[in-house]
């Protein structure tokens, strides 16, 4: 358990580090308003709160920073309500209040001014990219080069996909493949299906098909979806604004993560009901370890159906976040309903 003065302390020095970017020291806290301890005793608090891991000290200086603990500490304990601006404000209404026919282009503006209200990376996952799951796939052979592969959903959507042929490959083969993926992928979302692809079908196929190698192809091509339409990114590059990632190699692997949007699609997950946040080490991919992701859902009639998120530094804005987040999320939900159930 933390004291009184240690909560106080860290609160400081996260709002400090948040704004300044800059290892923070005794003598700095002992001058914000409201704090009224020495450097002295400061200084003692912030080696205890070292010691507790909810500090790091970056450098030889006497600055420290906020580890991952202190961050969730601070998200889950100290972080203050945040009053948006007037313009901030009008910015977020101006989307709800324009009449917008397609609610993809209310998607695309929610991603736009999420990210332009924030200064961080907005991502934002169209309801569909949940809803549509996999009823019946089928594998026409056109010729001996040329198949279509079509795929059929729950919802009644219908794709199709021209797909090459290894040479060589026999009907059979195909009527085989077939009846695996019907067998193993059907009620899949359309979103893991590459995913269960090598997870089960993989094994299956080698079991079964002649033409393994050959065939997994076919399936990588058949099964890959254009999630252009469901995944809305803007403000991609604004990870490099911030001073912790203006060194190359440190943002070029979220750059990449950036342009990968099955990826992107598996950081989020499925929708779930209320806000996370995820800070530093707490993320599984690599790539965001240096990074905190606050993500909330939007619904349909009480259901979450699709996501918005932010992506930025660990030192992040998370009061400002958070609500801007929460604003965007139930202006969503309010006017995918009206609309729906129209």
């Amino acid at each position: 358990m933390l004291s009184d003065r240690q909560r106080l302390i860290l609160n400081a020095i996260v709002d400090n580090y948040i704004h300044s970017a800059e290892p923070v020291g005794s003598r700095t806290i002992s001058k914000r308003e409201g704090i009224g301890f020495s450097s002295a005793t400061i200084r003692n608090d912030m080696a205890d709160l070292e010691e507790l891991g909810y500090l790091e000290q970056p450098h030889t200086s006497a600055g420290r920073v906020p580890s991952t603990k202190g961050y969730r500490f601070y998200v889950d304990n100290l972080i203050q309500p945040h009053l948006l601006s007037d313009l901030e404000l009008g910015k977020l209404k101006h989307l709800f209040a324009e009449r917008i026919h397609h609610f993809e282009q209310v998607i695309e503006y929610t991603a736009q001014i999420l990210s332009h209200v924030t200064n961080y990376t907005a991502i934002v996952l169209g309801p569909e990219i949940f809803e549509h799951r996999l009823k019946h796939i089928q594998i026409v052979p056109l010729n001996e080069e040329q198949a279509v592969a079509i795929m059929v959903t729950n919802t009644g959507r219908v794709e199709n996909k021209l797909i090459d042929l290894p040479k060589g490959v026999l009907p059979q083969e195909i009527e085989k493949l077939v009846n695996i993926l019907n067998a193993k992928l059907s009620e899949v979302p359309l979103w893991q299906l590459r995913q269960r692809l090598y997870q089960e079908i993989a094994s299956e196929m080698r079991r079964h098909v002649e033409q393994y190698e050959e065939m997994l192809h076919i399936l990588e091509d058949s099964l890959s979806q254009d999630e252009s339409e469901r995944v809305y990114l803007r403000g991609a590059t604004k990870i490099m604004d911030q001073p912790e990632f203006r060194d190359v190699d440190k943002v070029k692997d979220i750059l990449q993560l950036l342009e990968q949007n099955d990826q992107l699609i598996h950081l989020f997950g499925a929708p779930a009901a209320g806000l996370t946040v995820r800070i530093g080490q707490e993320n599984q991919l690599a790539a965001v370890k240096q990074c905190s992701i606050i993500t909330t859902s939007y619904s349909l009639g009480g259901k979450p159906v699709g996501m918005v998120g932010i992506l930025g530094p660990t030192r992040m804005e998370y009061s400002k976040v958070i609500t801007v987040l929460n604003y965007l999320a139930e202006g969503l939900s309010h006017m995918l309903t009206s609309e729906f159930e129209k």
